[in-house]
């Protein structure tokens, strides 16, 4: 016996289909849109409870995973059940720890910047007592460095008087000439700071009062010439392109060439010239 079949009963199936297959597209859009809400007012709550101006920046609260009641709905699987206030509960929880991991700086309205305020004091050069410490260190180091450059040229004339010979003993110009022994050579010098040989001897003779021609070749004619057997110490000795001092007993004092230092030595000139300056 077939079923009877009425307008209701027909009416009726059909009502009790729809009810049982809810449109999943609207669920995923009424998630979407409570945890879009949820996230704009924690936004705000922040914003507002702040009281100064900053800058959020926080992943959108649409990124957060979504529950999987939701997500199957969306990828075309059953739902698992209607979406309840839980589930709501789960997507606000998700929001809220997405604004909290954002960074906040956060400063009191009423915050104020303080700037330490130090008085400047300025003190003169001599009224700085360690200023004029050092000035007093520096004068006393220099003092004491002339003395003993003062010593030290004491101590060489001393040795240099000790050092001529007998035969010399009566010279000044032999006396004075032995002081600038190791003055090093300097061609057109006649100064201690440096010496050529005719320089040298200029030099020596003018701190017994005679005036020499400043070159050899000068210097050649300053007196009369004599023989090696009546030589004295102190005469000139002269060769062409060079002259020198004689010390007797066959030396001599010279400032020779480039390179070398006034030196106290044996004559090796061959045939020199003696001349007679004083």
């Amino acid at each position: 016996m077939e079923p009877s079949f009425t307008p209701e009963s027909a009416v009726r199936g059909r009502g009790r289909h729809r009810a049982v297959r809810p449109d999943l597209a609207d669920v995923a859009r009424a998630a979407t849109e409570q945890v879009t809400s949820l996230a704009g007012r924690t936004a705000v709550a922040a914003a507002a409870g702040s009281g100064v101006l900053f800058s959020l920046v926080a992943a959108p609260a649409h990124a957060a995973p979504a529950p999987a009641s939701v997500s199957g709905s969306v990828a075309g699987t059953a739902v698992q059940g209607a979406l309840n206030t839980a589930d709501l509960n789960a997507l606000a929880s998700q929001a809220k720890e997405s604004v909290a991991a954002a960074p906040v700086v956060t400063v009191a309205a009423d915050a104020e910047l303080t700037v330490e305020k130090a008085a400047v004091s300025v003190v003169s050069a001599a009224e700085n007592d360690e200023y004029q410490a050092e000035l007093a260190a520096e004068a006393e180091a220099e003092a004491a460095a002339e003395a003993e450059a003062a010593a030290a040229e004491a101590a060489e004339e001393a040795q240099a008087a000790l050092d001529i010979p007998a035969s010399a003993s009566g010279s000044a110009v032999v006396s004075v000439g032995m002081r600038y022994l190791g003055v090093p050579y300097l061609w057109g010098g006649s100064t201690p700071a440096g010496m050529d040989c005719s320089g040298f001897t200029s030099y020596v003779y003018a701190q017994v009062g005679v005036n020499l021609p400043r070159t050899s070749s000068e210097q050649r004619y300053a007196g009369p010439e004599v023989s090696w057997s009546e030589a004295q110490p102190g005469d000139l000795i002269w060769t062409p392109g060079h002259i020198a001092i004689y010390a007797g007993d066959g030396m001599q004092i010279e400032a020779p060439v480039p390179g070398k230092t006034v030196r106290y030595t044996e004559i090796w000139q061959s045939n020199p010239t003696f001349i007679r300056v004083l």
